[in-house]
């Protein structure tokens, strides 16, 4: 066991009067090191599940927990799997809709975008678009007024605002004379979202769905029917389950399966950051090595005293074990300290230098959001505190066998 003695000896070793205080020196740049180390590690894995969580959840606002659709994009019985998706316990809405691609005109750009009709009370249950809109309300797309729904990025390159007219084209085409026409119709701007996400806010357009079904000639089918569970989780499970109950063949999604990829890659990143970070915490733990390297040569004289009043190779073992595993406490400490600091004002930093500087690191049309979101899990804090405590009691081993394998009789020589 480690008894006062030796602790009281390794913190006098910490702060040693040598006559250079290099020693010293060597141990305050040790402590740093393992800091810079550990709090570079929090901040960044606190940015990248910041990101993840916050994608995920603007993701989960736009698109749907998982979704249903009909084999040829054309579903009839979908009121027979409405009620058997309601049934299930894992449901909390379900919302039918008609998608499709076309081409908003306006005065003077044109934009492909994806068409969503929707039953606005249905939706405004299913996702999350009520509370992000910013003009207007998705309540206004009635049946027959012909309104749309538009993103604020999308607004704003097509320069209209509410009450504004665009031509909603789609490649269906009609027949005439002349030749194929394509089909179109012109609709009224009533409201403006902001979903947060470029892809979204500049490609999504929402129409009531009997003016999607009358556009798209769908009659009473619909594309398919989206689901919102109580826990997002299992949406893969549960969307299963509901489409084996179903007699027809229908094709079955979830969010995790749209963005699979994605969300892969982040984790992916996260896993490759943590394990080359987690090489700049091993050099820096690694620098106690040295420093009690140099701490064992310097008190080889009075190892060598203490050996002669009787202590014991263990005991000049756990001096140096201490001495080390102190410089490894402080530098973690200290580290999760700065790294907390700097996660929690990482937005606010982050918002002064682009004020500073004049442009932004993320850029909105390059991706998926143009902010730094920071999102601390204490786990992650404790994983990284644990781990550079157990490197830098590693690095204690070998300085510390070498100091308590000294010979007093060797030492003392030439004292």
């Amino acid at each position: 066991m480690i008894r006062p003695v030796e602790l009281a000896i390794a913190l006098r070793y910490l702060a040693s009067k040598s006559r250079t205080r290099f020693i010293s020196f060597i141990s305050l740049i040790s402590i740093l090191g393992i800091s810079i180390a550990v709090a570079v590690l929090i901040v960044v894995l606190s940015v990248m599940n910041g990101f993840e969580y916050e994608v995920r959840d603007r993701i989960l606002s736009v698109v749907s927990h998982a979704a249903i659709t009909g084999i040829d994009g054309r579903m009839q019985d979908w009121r027979e799997l409405e009620s058997i998706s309601l049934s299930h316990p894992a449901t909390a809405s379900v919302a039918r809709f008609i998608s499709g691609q076309g081409m908003l005109v306006g005065d003077r750009r044109v934009k492909g975008v994806e068409i969503r009709g929707v039953d606005p009370e249905r939706e405004l249950a299913t996702s999350s678009i009520g509370r992000m809109m910013e003009q207007g309300r998705l309540q206004s797309l009635g049946s027959g007024d012909y309104g749309i729904v538009i993103g604020r990025a999308l607004a704003e390159l097509l320069d209209v605002q509410l009450g504004d007219r665009l031509i909603l084209m789609i490649s269906q085409g009609v027949a005439t004379p002349a030749g194929l026409v394509p089909r179109l119709r012109r609709f009224e701007v009533t409201g403006i979202f902001y979903a947060g996400m470029y892809d979204y806010d500049r490609g999504l357009v929402f129409i009531n769905i009997e003016d999607a079904a009358r556009l798209f000639r769908m009659g009473d089918a619909v594309t398919g029917i989206r689901l919102a569970l109580h826990d997002a989780m299992q949406a893969r499970s549960v969307v299963r389950e509901i489409a084996r109950e179903f007699a027809e063949p229908v094709y079955v999604t979830d969010w995790t399966r749209q963005h699979a990829n994605f969300f892969r890659s982040i984790q992916l990143t996260k896993s490759m950051i943590f394990m080359i970070l987690l090489l700049v915490i091993a050099v820096a733990a690694f620098n106690i090595v040295s420093t009690l390297v140099m701490v064992v040569r310097d008190k080889r004289s009075e190892i060598a005293i203490l050996r002669t009043l009787g202590s014991s190779p263990g005991s000049i073992l756990a001096m140096f074990m201490t001495q080390g595993t102190l410089i490894g406490i402080a530098g973690a400490v200290l580290g999760a300290g700065l790294g907390l600091l700097i996660a929690w004002k990482l937005p606010l930093l982050v918002g002064m230098i682009e004020t500073a500087l004049g442009f932004k690191f993320l850029a909105p049309d390059v991706y998926f959001i143009s902010d730094f979101p920071v999102r601390i899990l204490w786990g992650d804090v404790v994983q990284i505190v644990v781990i550079a405590l157990f490197l830098a009691f590693v690095s204690t081993i070998y300085p510390a066998w070498r100091g308590a394998a000294t010979a007093p009789a060797e030492a003392l020589r030439h004292e």
